[in-house]
Formats: structure tokens, sequence, C-alpha cells
């Protein structure tokens, strides 16, 4: 008699996303946060008027705004890409909405900066360095003022400069419209074959990255206009030109 063989595929339960976003400027490296002005130049500013926020497709992700009066820093915190993280899954290859701004909530002219960071994580939370950053696929926008330094950017990391300056309550040009994973995560399959006990030939599909997540972080940096050139260097490491209208370019 022959003995049969099962197929048996295991299907892909893929990308708990887990990222997390703006819970304060003291927490650990799997957070991020909002850092508003240079120490060197806070007096020079009305550091009551400083604040900067983050928004998700149309909605404040998270905050953090001086109050004069009660002296202290109202904040507010969320997760980026909850909607997402409802169902545990996400689908590799599907385009998902994810637009992403930078909004002046103080009341002074600020420069902004963004830097976003992708990692990859076990299904026991350990980070995967092997796992291709670049198969997260966040759609990133550098035709509408936005420009990314190349210098200071790797794999994983990628710092963004917003060229104008972002007025009271205005809000940048999105530096991000959708969110990707890429579909070769989902091919990465191994074959397993077993016998039962009566002989016959089990044959099981198992999905390489079955259970894995993604990080997707974001930290927002606002820094006053006022003696820009000076504070940005004193305040990001960087050297910029301002240009006479106020637009700002890295050198």
């Amino acid at each position: 008699m022959k003995k049969r063989k099962f197929l048996s595929t295991k299907t892909i339960a893929l990308l708990s996303a887990s990222a997390l976003l703006l819970v304060g400027s003291t927490v650990g490296s799997t957070r991020a946060a909002l850092t508003y002005y240079s120490e060197n130049y806070a007096a020079q500013v009305e550091v009551s008027s400083i604040g900067v926020s983050l928004t998700e497709n149309g909605e404040v992700v998270s905050s953090r705004d001086y109050s004069h009066k009660n002296d202290e820093w109202n904040e507010t915190s969320g997760t980026l890409l909850a909607d997402l993280q409802k169902d545990g899954k996400i689908i590799p290859g599907k385009k998902y909405d994810e637009e992403l701004k930078v909004s002046n909530s103080g009341s002074i002219d600020s420069y902004v900066r963004v830097i976003l960071t992708k990692s990859w994580k076990t299904p026991d939370g350990k980070k995967d360095t092997n796992l291709d950053p670049d198969w997260i696929e966040l759609n990133l926008l550098t035709d509408n003022g936005w420009m990314i330094d190349e210098s200071a950017s790797t794999k994983e990391r990628t710092v963004l400069y917003y060229s104008g300056i972002v007025g009271a309550g205005q809000e940048t040009k999105p530096f991000a419209d959708s969110l990707k994973i890429n579909n070769e995560i989902g091919q990465q399959v191994k074959t397993e074959t077993t016998t039962d006990k009566d002989g016959n030939k089990i044959i099981n599909h198992v999905y390489k990255y079955n259970g894995y997540q993604f990080d997707l972080e974001a930290e927002v940096n606002a820094v006053q206009t006022h003696n820009a050139q000076d504070a940005i260097k004193s305040a990001w490491g960087v050297d910029v030109s301002v240009a006479a209208d106020g637009t700002l370019s890295l050198q």
C-alpha cells in the first residue's frame, strides 16, 4: 500500500505593529520624544510659546506644549498605527493610508525635524537585525519641502528636515502618505516533512517570519527661528543655511 501524503499550509498571522510614539523626553530607546528648543537659547525666546504636535491621518497622535501659567509641559501621547493594530495583523503587499505631518501647536514660528526609526522583532520580542528594515515601506515625500539628511540616515534611521518656517498654528506638508510591508516577507516559506503514526507523510509549508512584529518610531523636534543657524547647530548639531525668505537648506 502506498503511503499517502497530506499537504498542510499554515496561514501567516503576520506583523503585529508595535510602533510607539512620543511619551516624554526621558523615556528609553523604544520610545520617541518631542524636544522643543535648545537650552542655549532658552533665554532668548518666550518659552511658554513653544509647542509641537505630530498628526496621523488628520488626528493628533502626540503633542508637547509648555504652559507658562502652570509652569509645566502639557503632553498627550499616543501610538502610531493604532487602527491597524486592532486586528493584530497586517497583510504584506497591501498599502495602508499613513499620512504623517508636524504641526506647530505653540505661538511662535519654528523649524522642525523628524527622526524615523524602523526595526523588526521576533515573536518573543527580540530585535532581529538580519531582516531588512527596507521591507517596512513608509512612503516618504520629499517634493513638498521635506528633505532627507542622507549623511545622518541609515537603513534603520531616517532624518528629515522641513525647509520652511512652520508658523504658529500651522502645519507642515505630509512627510509620509502610506505604509506597506514588502510582500517578499510573505514569500519566505520553508517546507517541513513529517510522518504520522500510520506512516503517512505530512508536508507543512511554514512561513519563516510568522508572528514577527515591526516597530515604527517617530521623534519630532522643534527649534525657534530666532538666530536659527546657531540655534539649530546647538540643538541638532547640524550646519544649515537660511535664505532671506527663511527657507532652510542643509550644508
